[in-house]
């Protein structure tokens, strides 16, 4: 239930924000954050009393929803008996949570190794891949994103990058398959999947197969535009890492525990990777944890020899008691199942009827509680409804589009020309069906910019 409103507490909030807290990714004197008062399930509200459907899970990460009442009674309980213990002791939250992330991963990753988050996950598993092979290059994508930290910056490939490149990290991106915008001149899914996965050959000749240790996907990119790859090419990018000795790696951050429709999207492509990283949905992020799954061939390199590294936090117990409670939670409540059900049944086809009302509707494209509108402003042309990396006045169609969509009540994810559709697995229908009406007045307002 929304509490009463109280702006003057808002005020505060807001306040002290302003005049202490440094935000990610942000020009500081640019942002006007909304100061959240609580949240529940689908829902979060301000000071106002003014109350949002969350379509954007937080940052893609609440797949149980808010304040999920048993997983926060797990979190007190553990804080009960045991708040904290190093990482090199047994701890039952700890050992639990591992047992029932392996019990989920595909084939033997049977290894997990935690982390605070999705990008320490990715530095961990490009230097376990690295020691493993004992060579030291990384291919990831353009159209792509894994985490903020030094090397995991690096192997992203959009604009965050940029800033932080320092073209000495020893990654080499390559393009993979998209077929509404193709980098291969290719017509169908079959085409883009051929073209692509040779693409990939040619650019592993040219950097020299022996010198490369790992290539990373996200196995649906999120944030770079939810780009489900075309039938055959993980398949396909496993059959080339075999055969060159590559540590292949799934970056699962944001596309595991439920929110495909599955416990991980590698499942829907029936490939098994070598190592793959996860976070945000292991306990809807209820306390931070991500993490590693590792295969037995790369744990047995350390078997007896020492992996050089770890985190002082490495399975918190808070953290880890979470999982344990979430994963319990979507097992018991059939979330997976739901994410899955409403999103062939619901999610898909009514985007996909916006997409033919609204002339500023691209592209749709997704599974499960994971989708992404295209936006342009010429659906001949495919022309984005505004540039690459837009900002300020470029980018006035869709701060217009947010804007409208807020008025709503609905909390979009918006990403350069992209709104996605990224609710929590446990969304109703009713509240589906709510934020779809939402999004279809809100695509109204983009329709002024376009060409048609």
């Amino acid at each position: 239930m929304t509490p009463l409103p109280d702006p003057a507490v808002g005020a505060a909030v807001k306040a002290a924000d302003r005049a202490h807290v440094f935000h990610s990714w942000s020009a500081q004197e640019l942002i006007d954050p909304l100061a959240v008062a609580g949240a529940e399930g689908s829902y979060f509200w301000d000071y106002d009393g003014k109350r949002y459907l969350d379509f954007s899970s937080g940052l893609v990460h609440t797949n149980i929803g808010y304040q999920h009442p048993k997983v926060v009674a797990a979190i007190q309980e553990q804080a009960a008996s045991l708040t904290t213990f190093a990482p090199g002791f047994a701890i039952e939250a700890r050992s639990e949570a591992a047992r029932l992330i392996a019990g989920r991963t595909p084939g033997d990753l049977d290894k997990i190794f935690f982390t605070n988050g999705g990008a320490d996950a990715v530095e961990h598993a490009v230097r376990m891949a690295r020691l493993h092979t004992g060579r030291t290059k990384v291919l990831s994508t353009y159209r792509s994103y894994h985490g903020g930290t030094q090397q995991a910056v690096n192997i992203t490939g959009d604009p965050r990058r940029w800033a932080s490149d320092s073209a000495a990290a020893g990654v080499v991106h390559f393009w993979a398959p998209y077929l509404y915008r193709s980098r291969f001149y290719a017509e169908t899914e079959e085409q883009e999947c051929a073209r692509a996965l040779e693409h990939l050959e040619t650019t592993i000749a040219f950097e020299g197969p022996g010198t490369i240790a790992a290539i990373i996907l996200e196995t649906i990119p999120g944030t770079a535009g939810i780009m489900v790859p075309p039938p055959g090419y993980l398949a396909g990018v496993r059959e080339i890492c075999d055969r060159y000795g590559i540590v292949f790696v799934l970056d699962e951050v944001m596309a595991g525990f439920g929110r495909t429709g599955e416990w991980f999207a590698a499942d829907l492509f029936d490939v098994v990777p070598d190592l793959m990283t996860f976070a945000k949905g292991v306990n809807s992020g209820y306390v931070p944890l991500g993490g590693v799954a590792i295969s037995g061939a790369i744990a047995e390199t350390f078997a007896k020899r020492p992996y050089p590294g770890g985190l002082t936090y490495s399975g918190h117990p808070l953290a880890c008691a979470a999982a344990v409670a979430t994963i319990t939670v979507m097992a018991e409540e059939g979330i997976v199942e739901n994410a899955a059900r409403l999103g062939a049944d619901v999610v898909g086809p009514a985007l996909r009827e916006l997409a033919g009302r609204h002339p500023s509707v691209g592209e749709v494209r997704g599974v499960g509680m994971f989708w992404a509108v295209e936006l342009v402003r010429n659906r001949e042309t495919r022309e984005p409804l505004v540039p690459y990396n837009a900002a300020g006045e470029k980018n006035a169609a869709m701060a217009a589009f947010g804007a409208a969509a807020k008025k709503q009540g609905l909390w979009p994810f918006i990403n350069m020309n992209r709104t996605h559709v990224v609710p929590p697995c446990t969304a109703s229908e009713a509240e589906l069906k709510d934020g779809l009406a939402a999004l279809d007045a809100a695509l109204a307002v983009a329709d002024e910019y376009t060409e048609e």
